[in-house]
């Protein structure tokens, strides 16, 4: 099956009360070239938390607008693709379909979903909502990130094909071990089992198993300590 899709790429930029982001993005619409560091033309601010060979791409649900849309009416016109700073856009691919280790097929390029994407405060700031964040994670609303298998020339007109499925584990499932649900080692076995989980994501699941415990999530979601 096959899926129709939106490209989005952006630029570096200061914004007031926050640190620099890329997260404002503009549609492309011609063939342009995926390497493992991501899109041409694309930026990320901070490589070590943006970005990287486990996170080149970052993929959103176009249908999760109508739902941020409904819970904040007033700011109904900012959400639309690619408002969460997004590569990739389209419709009938979610959390709940989606799974860890997913193989897709893009123009010449292979891509690999490698985890959720873990919400962070720049959200905060872009929308002027201030525990957005918060309220991406805990309605599991987030998208996925990809690695890049194999790089080459890429295209709005090339739709995503799923090539291969090498785990039981959705996205969505995914999510709710990482975040909604108390520490269980049992489901972290499960996860960690994934093929195609990213290194920063075994890494986390590898220190809770070790500590026993779940790292506070405050940094990431508001920059600081929780207000």
């Amino acid at each position: 099956m096959s899926f129709p899709l939106a490209v989005f790429t952006g630029r570096v930029l200061e914004y007031p009360a926050g640190r620099p982001s890329a997260i404002a993005k503009r549609a492309v619409n011609s063939a342009l070239v995926l390497s493992e560091r991501g899109l041409e033309g694309d930026e990320q601010a901070e490589p070590g938390i943006h970005g990287g060979p486990d996170r080149a791409l970052c993929h959103y649900p176009r249908e999760h607008y109508a739902h941020w849309a409904r819970k904040f009416p007033a700011r109904a016109n900012r959400f639309a693709a690619a408002s969460f700073g997004e590569n990739l856009s389209t419709v009938g691919l979610t959390e709940e379909n989606v799974f860890i280790g997913d193989i897709f097929c893009w123009g010449d390029a292979l891509i690999q979903v490698t985890q959720p994407r873990s919400p962070c405060f720049k959200v905060n700031f872009h929308f002027a909502i201030e525990d957005l964040s918060l309220q991406m994670q805990n309605a599991a609303r987030v998208g996925w990130l990809y690695r890049v298998i194999a790089g080459g020339r890429v295209s709005p007109e090339a739709p995503l094909e799923l090539a291969s499925r090498v785990s039981d584990v959705t996205v969505l499932d995914a999510a709710a071990i990482a975040w909604h649900l108390p520490f269980d080692d049992a489901q972290y076995r499960r996860l960690l089992g994934a093929a195609g989980l990213s290194t920063s994501w075994t890494r986390t699941l590898q220190k809770r198993r070790l500590s026993g415990e779940i790292e506070d999530f405050s940094r990431r979601l508001w920059g600081s300590a929780r207000p």
